[in-house]
């Protein structure tokens, strides 16, 4: 198995202090922020504008990457249903691009990717972007919020057995049950539009 040179984390409720102590015991180096909207009313301290002063405090680079790399596309044909469509978005340019800069950082430091969800398997972070970025051998693994790193690969064992897939990963059709359960899983929890009310008759001509 290769080395972490990439981590993810979810901050959810963390008190700023437990959430730069996170970071700092695995070792990171730098935070990619893959929200597609940087701001939090409840929990001001990840705000873009706090967190990128919280890090740099503390050494931490801060990559603001939620344009290319954000769970929320803007682009209505990244929908399918209304639900955010995870593998049609990993076919756009601008998000193989996105990738591109993780791998070049990580070529520099280890690069943590953050989201909003605690848990993994409720996010983009590992849905999306850290399953596209493992199939360039890159070593990946989840930061949870004890303080251990869950490999990406036994984060997938968890996903197996949450979608009823199996959780042999070395049996026969092992790609096809994992791709399965990406999908059943993405459209679980990827994000839903609002639906748009449609504009009421004015009665003006």
């Amino acid at each position: 198995m290769p080395p972490l040179a990439l981590l993810s984390i979810g901050h959810s409720n963390i008190p700023a202090e437990r959430f730069v102590a996170l970071l700092r015991a695995a070792g990171v180096g730098a935070v990619a922020d893959v929200r597609s909207v940087p701001l939090s009313r409840h929990f001001p301290w990840f705000s873009k504008n706090n967190l990128a002063a919280l890090l740099a405090a503390e050494g931490i680079s801060y990559l603001a990457m939620g344009g290319t790399l954000g769970g929320r596309p803007r682009d209505e044909r990244l929908y399918r249903a209304g639900v955010a469509d995870y593998e049609a978005m990993a076919r756009q340019p601008e998000f193989r691009a996105g990738l591109g800069r993780v791998r070049n950082a990580a070529a520099r430091s280890r690069v943590c990717l953050m989201c909003a969800e605690r848990e993994p398997l409720d996010c983009h972070r590992f849905l999306l972007l850290a399953r596209r970025l493992a199939e360039y051998g890159l070593g990946i693994g989840h930061i949870l919020h004890d303080g251990s790193i869950e490999p990406h690969a036994a984060t997938e064992e968890r996903l197996l057995a949450l979608t009823g897939e199996g959780s042999d990963l070395f049996a026969a059709g092992q790609s096809e049950r994992l791709a399965a359960a990406y999908r059943h899983r993405a459209q679980a929890v990827a994000y839903r539009r609002t639906p748009r009310a449609p504009d009421r008759p004015t009665g003006k001509r």
